[in-house]
């Protein structure tokens, strides 16, 4: 019988064993970001060395490290080790200011693909599978790592990248598909083409399994995704200064995503006061790389908020499980002193059958009061009748005000309405003064 683990040892490893192997990687890893620009200067003036950590515990007298860092150091200053022994650099858009910049050396990308084989074969996926990518390639991370570890697993890839969605949907009937990576706002819009081309994926598709990531989604939107498409969708998470995708996934009991503690050390620190918050309380995630040679990273914070989950995983993996993320603590809504996440209104929107996948969230200011606009347009149980909607329309707002303690204004419109990405959906537009 094929055992369920890439590699048992290292993903059962007893917790006394893994607290060792990570206390040893975070001494070698403060040695080797010492060789970098920003960390000499940085270990230099606090008196730092690898001398510091002689525990796990030993992670709390280390700095933290923002992405403003990261941009401050721009392009190169994070590299501990020659450029000539780099052989990719990766980066953020840099929409403003400088992007944010990550390096890789050979060992870093293999290290790279074997994490995320790792990840794909803990959800089941094999060397028999067919796996498309529907992520874009280049300057971001997603569709060259998921790439790297399907041909570590052995599958046979189509690197389809984004958008084209007959395109996509002609590869996956005529190569016989079987996985897919792919967002979730995407997959909503991939099973309206479907639709739309009168295919139904269940009975016209291989396809079984689905990655999913790289937005915040809900567990409703999961579980419609699944549904529309007939296949078990998986969670994922990563970041590109971890590397990419790869740091964190679920396992086929969808029950909280493992972070591969043999690759990061993971805090949940308080966004504010940044102390540790208790076990199972939601904080902002901290990481820190144990194997990355080209450009470590100590305890950088990553801005998702998350929690840890208590309790053994049924699958038998003793890694850390982390909770399906709230949100970002720097793009949360502050509106009239109330804290809103997005996720918190898709949650909403998506327990309406009558209400499709897209929806634009617009603060903006009226008068002397800052307010929001919820814009959704309606699934195919189209209605034109005015007292349908109206009592619809009611009933959305009276779920969202006990959700988020204020009301919002709600505006349901016709399917097709709003703008549609084939990226990362564009959910929230601030216009306040």
């Amino acid at each position: 019988m094929t055992s369920s683990y890439w590699q048992e040892y290292i993903e059962t490893m007893e917790r006394s064993d893994l607290t060792k192997l990570q206390t040893d990687g975070l001494r070698s890893t403060v040695a080797q970001a010492s060789k970098s620009d920003f960390y000499k200067k940085v270990f230099t003036e606090k008196g730092i060395t690898p001398s510091v950590i002689n525990s796990l515990e030993d992670i709390s007298s280390l700095p933290f490290t923002t992405k403003d860092d990261l941009r401050e150091y721009y392009p190169f200053g994070f590299a501990a080790i020659p450029l000539q022994q780099c052989v990719r650099v990766h980066s953020s858009s840099g929409t403003t200011g400088n992007p944010t910049v990550v390096l890789h050396s050979q060992k870093d990308i293999e290290e790279w693909s074997e994490q995320v084989a790792r990840c794909m074969y803990m959800v089941g996926l094999r060397n028999t599978d067919i796996f498309q990518n529907t992520s874009g390639y280049g300057m971001f991370t997603g569709g060259l790592g998921f790439q790297y570890g399907a041909e570590r697993l052995g599958a046979l890839t189509v690197p389809a990248a984004a958008g084209n969605s007959k395109r996509q949907i002609k590869f996956i009937i005529d190569f016989g598909v079987t996985a897919l990576h792919i967002i979730p706002s995407y997959a909503m819009r991939l099973a309206e083409v479907f639709q739309e081309m009168n295919i139904d994926p269940r009975k016209d598709t291989r396809l079984q399994t689905i990655c999913i990531g790289a937005e915040p989604h809900s567990e409703e939107q999961r579980r419609r995704i699944e549904n529309l498409l007939g296949v078990k969708a998986y969670n994922c998470f990563g970041m590109s200064e971890m590397n990419g995708p790869g740091v964190a996934f679920e396992c086929r009991q969808q029950n909280g995503l493992h972070i591969w503690e043999d690759y990061v050390i993971p805090e949940i620190i308080d966004p504010v006061t940044l102390q540790p918050v208790r076990e199972g309380e939601i904080g902002e995630l901290v990481l820190t790389t144990l194997k990355r040679e080209a450009m470590p990273l100590i305890r950088y914070r990553t801005h998702d908020l998350t929690r840890f989950l208590s309790g053994e995983c049924p699958c038998g993996r003793t890694h850390r499980r982390i909770d399906r993320f709230k949100g970002r603590s720097d793009d949360m809504i502050i509106l009239k002193g109330v804290n809103i996440f997005p996720v918190q209104i898709e949650k909403i929107l998506l327990g309406f059958k009558e209400l499709g996948g897209n929806y634009l969230i617009t603060i903006e200011t009226v008068g002397n009061n800052d307010e929001m606009l919820i814009e959704v347009e309606l699934s195919d149980l189209f209605t034109d009748d005015y007292s349908v909607l109206e009592r619809l329309n009611k009933s959305i707002v009276r779920l969202l005000k006990d959700e988020l303690l204020i009301t919002p204004r709600v505006k349901i419109v016709s399917k097709g309405s709003l703008p549609v990405s084939e990226g990362k959906a564009v959910r929230v537009k601030d216009l306040r003064k």
